[in-house]
């Protein structure tokens, strides 16, 4: 992989939001919360969710008993409850960096004062961790694990090298995992995604670090870019990307050799293709425009395997 191009930026003056910025507009309040609470990736859950228990573990259901059944909104309620806190309290501790790295998207300050910011995260976790401990305490120690960990992310772990990569690497992984523990099913089908989904956000996750390097060196955090350089980085993200092709290849080639033509070839269109351009890309990137393109090229894959649940049992 090339050597990186990325140079030291000097100390960036106080920045200024921009006139299209949830902060700038009037009566931003209402418009900022769901940039505050990332909506679309919360679809993206639950879209997940529902495929994991419709696809994957009640097949034979239909949708509405499926999906409509009172245990499993729950489910999906806490989750969401949990994820929406996750997002306020990251952006809670990272007011600073994200003036650097984001400030079009800077909320917490500008618009939402910081002690509601940790108040609307205590509720809407709390919530979640006890929503989830009604429907079962294993549910609800797994639902606090996760509570505690995007709080320990956000106040720590994510401006040490690997350690916040791996950390919400697992939590998106358990996402996945959260409908077979509440079913107990012990369908194997869910466990390949669950793995496919950690090593994707582990490179998304080190692609993000080398994005947002600049705004991170400016207040001390130790992420992997910045203990190791570029280069180094992109040759760990390269060693996750690669287990997540073996992975891919394998499924598709287990589901091609069964003759589940839908499946294997949208994994080989949607799933296994792209990672190889991803892996090209990544070989090449040594701009920020370009990590922010593998970026968003990582989030195209994700849901491309998540649709894939549609096709499992066709």
């Amino acid at each position: 992989m090339r050597a990186s191009r990325f140079a030291p930026m000097p100390s960036p003056p106080s920045p200024q939001l921009p006139a299209d910025s949830p902060a700038a507009k009037p009566g931003g309040l209402a418009g900022a919360l769901p940039t505050l609470v990332r909506w679309p990736n919360l679809l993206i859950m639950l879209l997940c969710l529902a495929l994991v228990r419709s696809c994957l573990l009640l097949p034979g259901q239909p949708l509405r008993v499926a999906l409509l059944a009172p245990g499993f909104a729950l489910l999906v309620l806490s989750s969401l409850l949990v994820a929406a806190a996750g997002y306020i309290i990251n952006d809670y501790y990272d007011v600073k960096i994200d003036a650097i790295n984001r400030p079009d998207r800077l909320v917490v300050g500008p618009v939402v004062r910081r002690r509601v910011a940790m108040l609307a995260h205590l509720l809407l976790s709390g919530l979640g961790v006890l929503l989830a401990a009604w429907l079962s305490p294993l549910l609800g120690l797994v639902t606090l694990g996760a509570a505690l960990l995007l709080w320990g992310y956000s106040a720590r772990f994510k401006r040490l090298a690997l350690v916040g990569n791996l950390s919400i690497a697992a939590l998106t992984a358990a996402l996945v995992l959260l409908p077979e523990l509440q079913l107990n099913t012990g369908h194997a089908a869910v466990w390949p995604y669950a793995l496919a989904a950690f090593l994707l956000t582990v490179v998304r996750e080190i692609v993000k670090d080398v994005e947002d390097m600049h705004g991170d060196a400016q207040h001390g955090c130790r992420t992997l870019p910045l203990v190791w350089g570029v280069a180094r980085s992109k040759w760990v993200a390269g060693l996750f990307l690669a287990s997540l092709a073996l992975l891919a290849a394998a499924a598709t080639a287990q589901q091609l050799a069964g003759q589940r033509w839908a499946l294997g070839l949208w994994l080989l269109l949607f799933v296994l293709l792209p990672i190889a351009q991803l892996s090209r890309l990544l070989i090449r990137a040594d701009r920020r425009k370009h990590f922010r393109h593998l970026s968003a090229w990582c989030k195209g894959i994700m849901l491309a395997g998540v649709l894939s649940m549609l096709l499992a049992n066709y």
